[in-house]
């Protein structure tokens, strides 16, 4: 089966932010995914509510939103009502996290956690259950086009083997990174959403370029 392919947003021109979301449209790609940062859990400030109202009025696929932010509890519905198909919270980000679980599939999203590098996937062990998609953090969060963190396939195959021994469909994204070296190893061990952002937006041809991560 083929993966699921996410080009990331936050390697788009913002100058021209429609006419991206629009060949994200014309393209083979699946979901867009939407970098949220404030500045505190990353380093780094990328944009908010008014920008994916703005991607959402023009937007034909799924929103896969990331939400590099404290206290996300305090946004998600906001985010879901903006047309957020995919919420994601991190792991780290949420001291009660089975909370943040409940309130995200209270609003009937696809149930997403993100974990850092260091972050081992032990940790989600007791929730999986409650989890649809868990997004691997292939590079430090914040920033992109950054190197790819090598140490990410045997946490995909550590993770995919847990869901496979709790007998739970869980989506495995890997987000950071990723081209057209590392994609077909990712989803030899057990990945099936790529997220990939500076390696499409700044392609020569990003059309060509997500049909051929989608193999």
């Amino acid at each position: 089966m083929a993966p699921i392919i996410a080009p990331s947003i936050l390697a788009a021109d913002f100058a021209n932010i429609q006419k991206e979301v629009e060949m994200l449209n014309e393209s083979s790609a699946d979901w867009i995914h939407i970098d949220i940062m404030d500045g505190m859990f990353v380093p780094n400030i990328s944009f908010g509510m008014p920008v994916l109202a703005a991607i959402q009025q023009h937007a034909k696929k799924p929103l896969d939103v990331h939400l590099m932010i404290e206290q996300p509890e305090r946004y998600v519905e906001t985010f879901k009502k903006l047309g957020a198909d995919t919420i994601s919270v991190h792991y780290e980000a949420c001291p009660h996290l089975h909370r943040n679980l409940q309130q995200l599939r209270d609003l009937d999203c696809r149930v997403g956690v993100a974990l850092n590098p260091h972050t081992s996937v032990d940790l989600l062990a007791d929730t999986l259950h409650d989890i649809d998609l868990v997004c691997l953090m292939s590079v430090n969060p914040g920033f992109g086009g950054q190197k790819f963190i090598e140490q990410t396939y045997q946490k995909v195959r550590k993770l995919r083997a847990m869901a496979e021994a709790q007998n739970t469909p869980l989506r495995i994204e890997i987000d950071g990174g990723v081209n057209s070296q590392n994609a077909p190893k990712l989803i030899e061990a057990g990945a099936d959403v790529l997220v990939a952002g500076s390696f499409v937006f700044r392609a020569e041809d990003p059309i060509a370029t997500i049909a051929g991560l989608k193999g």
